[in-house]
């Protein structure tokens, strides 16, 4: 249970010092020295997060207490109205989708959700969608598109559901599907990847004008374990993998894959819900308006431009590392 939830290995120092300041404090004993400790407190803090390795953001991004979509949504958005189903198979409830208010602006919203409980976790495949998950979203962008709403994608996932009923259904026509669906949709498109984005369990969502994406989330076409297994038959060099993969938020925005990083309490969200929550709702805010200023062909023609040049290819000064001059 998060509840329970100790917090992570390199955390352990903070952790430890944090409970002996509380101990201290119910003691009322001795400020001059509780003062001592939150002073070396904070500085451990900065020391360690400051100082973050990518496989330390990973972990991070799969903080049990991180915050979830839904916990986004309630703190930014007001009148959120759920909608269910694809119209087809079934509701996959791996994925809210909805229209609410973003202070006046009214949006749809399109969020991968894990669970927090066993049951939650199993009831929403632990944000893995299956393919009548991302019918649904394609079914409310296109009422967004109709009523004219720009659209809000929430992007929290370890990947699409790879099992054999998923696949019978048609996984990969689906996000294909909604990948060129969504290029040429006449609505502003806007993604925040809060925690995981893995693959085309992500991209099959994040096809937008504005990708935005939380300091310590990740986003990547596989996870570390997987590129680990594949590439040294060993997932327990994740770490060595997430550093080469180049899957951190600092990372992708230097290579130019995503547009703005938005910055979360020292030691990550679930630190602060409420301080995260405001500074995604200003993001959203300002991108917003930028959007919409812009007519629909000028949008579109923007988003095509986007990503036929997405990304930012950097040559290693070792010519022959990748096999010499060609």
């Amino acid at each position: 249970m998060a509840e329970d939830f100790q917090g992570l290995d390199f955390e352990q120092p903070i952790i430890e010092l944090e409970n002996k300041i509380a101990e201290l404090k119910k003691l009322s004993e001795n400020p001059a020295e509780i003062k001592t400790l939150e002073e070396k407190c904070n500085g451990l803090k900065l020391n360690i997060y400051k100082n973050i390795t990518p496989a330390q953001r990973v972990k991070l991004a799969r903080h049990p207490k991180r915050p979830y979509s839904l916990d986004y949504i309630n703190l930014i958005f007001s009148d959120f109205t759920e909608l269910h189903g694809d119209r087809n198979f079934s509701d996959d409830k791996a994925l809210v989708t909805g229209f609410a208010n973003l202070d006046t602006h009214p949006v749809a919203i399109i969020a991968q959700q894990k669970g927090r409980e066993l049951q939650e976790k199993m009831d929403r495949n632990f944000g893995s969608m299956h393919p009548e998950g991302y019918r649904k979203a394609l079914r409310v962008m296109k009422l967004a598109e109709k009523f004219r709403r720009p659209v809000i994608c929430f992007i929290d996932t370890m990947g699409a559901y790879p099992g054999i009923g998923a696949e019978e259904r048609g996984q990969a026509e689906a996000i294909a599907r909604n990948l060129r669906e969504m290029s040429i949709l006449e609505t502003p498109l806007i993604s925040i990847i809060i925690g995981e984005g893995g693959s085309g369990g992500a991209l099959g969502i994040g096809v937008t004008d504005r990708i935005l994406m939380l300091e310590n989330a990740w986003y990547s076409v596989i996870s570390p374990e997987g590129c680990a297994s594949i590439l040294f038959h060993d997932s327990s060099r994740y770490a060595e993998a997430a550093e080469a993969m180049k899957i951190t938020a600092p990372d992708l925005y230097q290579l130019k894959t995503i547009d703005e990083i938005i910055p979360e309490p020292l030691g990550g969200a679930n630190r602060d819900i409420a301080a995260t929550a405001d500074a995604m709702k200003k993001s959203l805010i300002k991108n917003l308006a930028k959007l919409n200023k812009m007519k629909i062909p000028e949008l579109l023609k923007a988003r095509y431009k986007k990503y036929r040049i997405l990304g930012n290819f950097t040559e290693n000064s070792k010519k022959n590392q990748l096999g010499g001059n060609k």
